[in-house]
């Protein structure tokens, strides 16, 4: 069963809004963390950064999982299985990441968002990286398709 809590909310209509006033500013500096970042994403798809289990276990942080833009969570075990097979089955494409954007959100912690442009397909990528001894690992993923 399913932990269920029911809280009073103060809620409403959104409003609506025109232009890009409403978008964050991601005037982010370009920096040496920003660009390292950047080589890495979008996670699971850089050939340079991992093909196999031990690749993709070693940059995850054990207690990683995501959320994908279907809205599912995934557990960090089901993403590695899924990445392997992936590289086993691989096909060649070329996609666009527009407006990254980085900052620390705590000591050794970085928030990495961009949108990922997928052909037809369009989504906001957010990912939690955490510097670790010997190189980055993410913490957390999530993707939210741009409808």
């Amino acid at each position: 069963m399913a932990n269920i809590h029911r809280i009073q909310v103060v809620d409403g209509p959104t409003p609506e809004f025109t232009g890009n006033a409403h978008e964050p500013g991601f005037e982010t500096a370009v920096d040496p963390v920003l660009e390292e970042l950047l080589r890495r994403e979008p996670i699971f798809h850089r050939r340079e950064f991992g093909l196999d289990r031990s690749d993709f276990e070693r940059m995850t942080a054990p207690e990683f999982w995501e959320v994908g833009a279907s809205g599912r969570r995934y557990s960090r075990q089901f993403v590695i299985d899924s990445c392997v097979w992936r590289f086993q089955n691989q096909e060649p494409a070329e996609w666009e990441i527009h407006d990254p954007a980085c900052s620390e959100i705590a000591a050794g912690n970085y928030l990495f968002t961009y949108t990922l442009v997928q052909g037809a397909r369009v989504t906001r990528r957010s990912t939690i990286w955490r510097r670790a001894p010997e190189d980055w690992q993410i913490v957390f993923h999530q993707g939210t398709e741009v409808v």
